[in-house]
Order: C-alpha cells, then sequence, then structure tokens
C-alpha cells in the first residue's frame, strides 16, 4: 500500500473534507444513479437525510435475491446503500461495509441505531470497517465468506484495482456475485489526467478503461463479466470537459460470478425456463442488459449463462435443461431488441452473451 499513500490520500481529503454534501461535487458523474426499483425507493424513505446527503455513487448495485445472505459493500460512505441492503437481508443476514474515510464512516455508524429501529430489527446486522478495500484479509475477510459484493463508484478511485478485484474474488464464495457500479473510459486516462485530485475525486481521473478491466478479471480467473446497464455521462462542469478532450466516460452496472466458466459463449444445446419467483421480478429476469429471461418461455444459452443461473442463488429460480457433455462450436449470441432490455447497450468489452 505504500507506494499508493499519496493517491489515497487525495481521495480521502476530497470525500472527508473538500465535500461536506454531495451537492459540492463539480460533476454529476458520482451522484448520476439509474433509476432505483420501486421497492428500494421505499426503503430509501426510511434512510436518515444526513446519510443520503452524504452518499456519492453512479448507479444502482443493489442485485435481487438477498434474504438471508451476507454482503460486502466496498467503499461504504456514509452507508446509505449499506441501510438498504441492511432491510433487504432481513434479521438473518449481515451486510459489511469498508471505507477508508472516518468522516464518512463516523456518519454511518452513528445512524445504524436510528435504521434498525426503522427497520424493526432487534440486533443490528450492519457493520462498518475501517480499512482499504485493496486489503480485506486485514480486516479479518475470510476467503470464501461472502455471498455478493457490491459497490457504487468506488473502485475507480482505488490506486491499485489488480489488488481489489483479487481480493474480491478471494472473499466471494463459489458462486458468489460480484455486482457493482462505477465510471469506465473508453480509453486509457494519460497520466497526468489520472493524478489530477479534481479529476479523481470526481471519479473520472481513475476511470478504467474498459478493455483493461476485462483483462483484470482474467488475470483473476474471471473469463466472463456480463454488463447489466450502461449510460454514458455528460460532464457539466466546463473546466473539467476541457481538460479531458475526447474521452468518453460511461457508468456501467457490472455483474460478475465466481464460477468456472470459459472466455467465448460456447454452445452445449442447453435451454433455461424461469420460475417467475424472484420477487423483484416476477414477469421477467434481467441477467444482463441482453438477457431477457420472460417467465416461463424456454430460451436457449450459452454454457456460461447457464452456469450463471444453475450455479448460484439463483438456481431454484431456473429450470436448466441441458449439461456439457456435448459440444455444438460456438454459441451464436444475438442481443434482443432494445425495447426488452432496461438500458442502452453496452459499450465493448463484456462477454459475447
Amino acid at each position: 500500500m505504500n507506494g499508493n499513500i499519496g493517491t489515497l490520500d487525495s481521495v480521502r481529503n476530497y470525500y472527508g473534507r473538500v465535500l461536506k454534501t454531495n451537492q459540492d461535487l463539480k460533476t454529476s458523474v458520482c451522484c448520476a444513479g439509474a433509476s432505483l426499483a420501486a421497492p428500494i425507493r421505499e426503503i430509501l424513505k426510511d434512510i436518515h437525510p444526513d446519510v443520503v446527503a452524504r452518499f456519492y455513487g453512479c448507479g444502482s448495485p443493489i442485485p435481487p435475491e438477498l434474504t438471508g445472505r451476507t454482503v460486502l459493500d466496498l467503499g461504504s460512505g456514509s452507508g446509505r446503500d449499506c441501510f438498504i441492503l441492511s432491510k433487504l437481508v432481513g434479521p438473518a443476514g449481515r451486510v459489511i461495509g469498508v471505507d477508508m474515510t472516518p468522516e464518512q464512516l463516523d456518519t454511518a455508524r452513528r445512524h445504524v441505531g436510528y435504521h434498525m429501529e426503522k427497520f424493526g430489527f432487534a440486533q443490528p446486522n450492519v457493520e462498518f470497517l475501517s480499512g482499504y478495500i485493496e486489503d480485506l484479509k486485514s480486516l479479518g475477510i475470510e476467503n470464501d465468506s461472502v455471498d455478493v459484493v457490491v459497490s457504487n463508484c468506488v473502485i475507480n478511485l482505488s490506486p491499485d484495482k489488480q489488488r481489489v478485484f483479487a481480493e474480491i474474488f478471494r472473499v466471494l464464495k463459489p458462486g458468489g456475485e460480484l455486482y457493482f457500479s462505477d465510471v469506465f473510459a473508453d480509453r486509457r486516462i494519460p497520466p497526468p489526467l489520472a493524478e489530477d485530485p479534481v479529476l479523481l475525486g470526481e471519479c473520472l481521473g481513475g476511470a478504467l478503461y474498459i478493455e483493461d478491466f476485462r483483462r483484470l478479471l482474467a488475470g483473476v480467473g474471471c473469463l466472463d463479466h456480463r454488463i447489466v446497464s450502461n449510460s454514458k455521462l455528460a460532464l457539466t462542469d466546463p473546466a473539467v470537459e476541457q481538460k479531458t478532450g475526447m474521452i468518453g466516460f460511461h457508468s456501467l452496472t457490472v455483474r460478475a460470478f465466481k464460477l468456472d466458466l470459459e472466455d467465448r459463449c460456447e454452445d452445449f444445446g442447453q435451454v433455461a425456463h424461469y420460475l417467475g419467483t424472484v420477487a423483484e421480478q416476477p414477469h421477467g429476469f434481467v441477467l444482463d442488459d441482453h438477457h431477457l429471461f420472460e417467465t416461463g418461455q424456454p430460451q436457449p444459452v450459452c454454457g456460461n449463462t447457464a452456469a450463471m443461473l444453475s450455479q448460484t442463488r439463483y438456481a431454484p429460480h431456473f429450470k436448466v435443461i441441458g449439461d456439457t457433455r456435448v459440444h455444438y462450436g460456438l454459441f451464436d449470441c444475438e442481443p434482443k431488441p432494445a425495447a426488452a432490455v432496461p438500458e442502452n447497450r453496452a459499450a465493448p468489452g463484456g462477454s459475447c452473451c
């Protein structure tokens, strides 16, 4: 960590001292969040205003099917997403927030009791740990101990993203899910811009080039990730726009699983039926930006998609027919029409399926 202390200090200062609330941001990048699902909007009404005011994020990285699960939020900040997750996992579940900024941790910790009372929980099911997302082991987070890892516009702030993803896949249980929103770039950020304190703090300087992100995931053994949603970001501050020139920035919500997958979509003749039993998605299950499984309708799937549906916590909600004993070549993965998916199709970088 020693070689990255300067960058971490700059980020900590920006979010702890420069910014008092999200109204102090120069751009809307760190608060460009996607539309929240109706159940989450209802929970948000119970979140303390001070927690909401100090929240910074660029998406809504809260997947379904969380009851009783252990969820880890990287860069939990004021705790907004952690408290939403606390309600969703319920008394039998657990939420761990990790952040390095004392001012943000103080806000989150001061409001634990408030939210437990609001949710009617006898005991807290959420805790906030002070530390670095690059070093979860020092916080006592064990191998294969977490069902879901989430993060909301934070990984871009890390000076050592390779370590972040290595730690994520270390702590995830087999079949566990990474589900996060962040800012990505359509090219590599030049070093002078990557080191600019304002661009870094505004979630632009550290944005990953989408192809480098794919390579990082492959380096930790994740050969197939899925883009759930994609929004092109408008830079509203003239000085920031002048600095960044022709770089295109996107807010992506991404999911990936700790599974033994292939680096291409392969055809084994498998078919998936969604049973309509995920409470938040009774009529259709959205896996990614071009996989919408309508309830009861059979849909051919590649081997990787079949594994995502049958070897994760989503398995009880799908009937997957077939196995991988007979191979038919590459899977012909054609995206569904744009109207069938929740947001625009993604920038290049995901698997073909």
